[in-house]
């Protein structure tokens, strides 16, 4: 089953993206998705961090627009150093 037929675009959609704590990681997770989703108005980000403070989860919630539009943003995030794990 396809994304657009589990969700009605456009439609509110959280990203959490796990990663190290070092190195201004929530900044380069923003700027992911501003890169893979220029269109994008509005963008809200949340971190929070670990008990340990050596992990991050940000978490970036965008109005989706279409299946396309996430699947670019997860791409470029893959791409990027320190990802641990996307949801």
């Amino acid at each position: 089953m396809s994304l657009d037929e589990l969700l009605d675009f456009p439609c509110e959609f959280p990203i959490k993206v796990f990663g190290s704590a070092e190195g201004g990681f929530a900044a380069s997770v923003e700027a992911a998705v501003r890169l893979a989703a220029p269109e994008l108005e509005e963008v809200s980000v949340t971190v929070r961090a670990s008990g340990g403070g050596r992990f991050v989860a940000v978490t970036v919630t965008i109005t989706a627009s279409s299946q396309a539009q996430i699947e670019a943003i997860y791409g470029r995030i893959g791409t990027l150093p320190g990802v641990l794990m996307v949801l």
